[in-house]
């Protein structure tokens, strides 16, 4: 659901660019009130692993589409809604302008749409009341496959809204909406089973982990072998297993070209748009995932269905996008944390 300029006009863009960096501002506040010493480098490794997620599509049967992990609900159960809010603002960040993965005009759409629905609406409205504080069972995993699935539709809507509320793309309201809801619906499936898997993984191996831990009496125990599993795992996911993505266009795509007939529309010439592509031109040091090339990059006939890479897509640009790119959201995410962490102490003498 990584919305192009192409949909998105510069007052939709650029209201949402000022409504989420007034949440950013709201949650980085909420964390200096909160903020633990483990959590800092749970920022970072996870905004590392999410980036690496991020990558590896998966095939929807029986429809010629993807989908990949948006990774909100795990960062909100793990992190809290509010560092995890910061950390999908990061990764999402360091997509758009390293990597050309989604547009500047729309980055502050994106992060809204992929980060405030699974933190604000999904965790607290469905997450916790169904699964009532259990996280490796049953009722925790079907918690978070009602939950995985709520925040992506919500989130499949919104890219819909934002682009009517645009008018600058010939895209249908209601044909765009018909598409986009089912197709995240079964992606939002396989979220809600990642997002158990993990979270059941880090609560057999480190319930320290957890922000509910701060609430008990619990002695915290090293994290260091979390860390480094995580970034291992991001290292994998982003260095190999990104080679066995889906070569299937993603749910956004899909939907687009069963629309339209393309999978990419044309971006509006002259003013903002304009700049900022070319800002991010000159920023994307890995555009799409690989090493620049002298040549544009192909694109099917208005009407033709998309053409299938080979597959495995065994790439070194790719293996070097998905280690540089958790590296850089690692260090963005993390030196985040720190700077919320090395807040002066309030007049009274404390610093909590």
């Amino acid at each position: 659901m990584h919305m192009a300029d192409a949909l998105i006009s510069p007052a939709v863009g650029g209201t949402f660019w000022a409504f989420t960096g007034g949440l950013i501002v709201y949650c980085a506040r909420k964390l200096k009130q909160t903020l633990r010493d483990n959590l800092v480098p749970m920022m970072g490794v996870l905004g590392a692993f999410i980036f690496a997620a991020q990558m590896l599509n998966f095939s929807i049967p029986g429809t010629g589409s993807s989908g990949h992990l948006g990774g909100g609900l795990i960062l909100t159960i793990l992190l809290g809604p509010h560092a995890a809010f910061i950390v999908m603002a990061s990764v999402l960040t360091v997509q758009a302008f390293f990597f050309a993965d989604g547009g500047l005009l729309a980055l502050g759409c994106n992060i809204f749409n992929l980060g405030f629905f699974p933190a604000f609406v999904a965790y607290p409205l469905l997450y916790r009341p169904f699964a009532k504080g259990e996280f490796a069972t049953a009722r925790a995993a079907a918690a978070a496959i009602v939950a995985a699935a709520v925040s992506l539709e919500l989130g499949a809507f919104f890219v819909v809204l934002q682009t009517k509320l645009s008018g600058i793309s010939e895209l249908p309201f209601g044909s765009f909406m018909l598409l986009m809801l089912p197709i995240h619906l079964a992606i939002g499936v396989v979220e809600g089973l990642a997002t158990a898997a993990v979270v059941s993984f880090v609560v057999r191996a480190r319930p320290e982990a957890l922000p509910a831990a701060c609430e008990s009496a619990r002695t915290p125990k090293n994290l260091r072998p979390l860390w480094v599993g995580f970034l291992l795992a991001a290292a994998i996911l982003g260095g190999v297993a990104s080679w066995f993505a889906s070569s299937h266009p993603d749910g956004l795509e899909w939907s687009m070209f069963k629309v339209s007939g393309k999978e990419e529309l044309e971006t509006p010439t002259g003013g903002i748009h304009e700049t900022l592509a070319g800002v991010q031109k000159k920023t994307a040091i890995l555009p799409d995932y690989g090493f620049r090339t002298n040549e544009g990059d192909a694109h099917n006939e208005e009407g033709a269905e998309p053409m299938a890479e080979p597959w495995p897509a065994v790439s070194a640009g790719t293996s070097v996008s998905g280690i540089v790119g958790g590296l850089i959201t690692l260090a963005l995410a993390g030196v985040t944390g720190l700077a919320l962490k090395a807040r002066p102490p309030r007049s009274d003498g404390s610093n909590r």
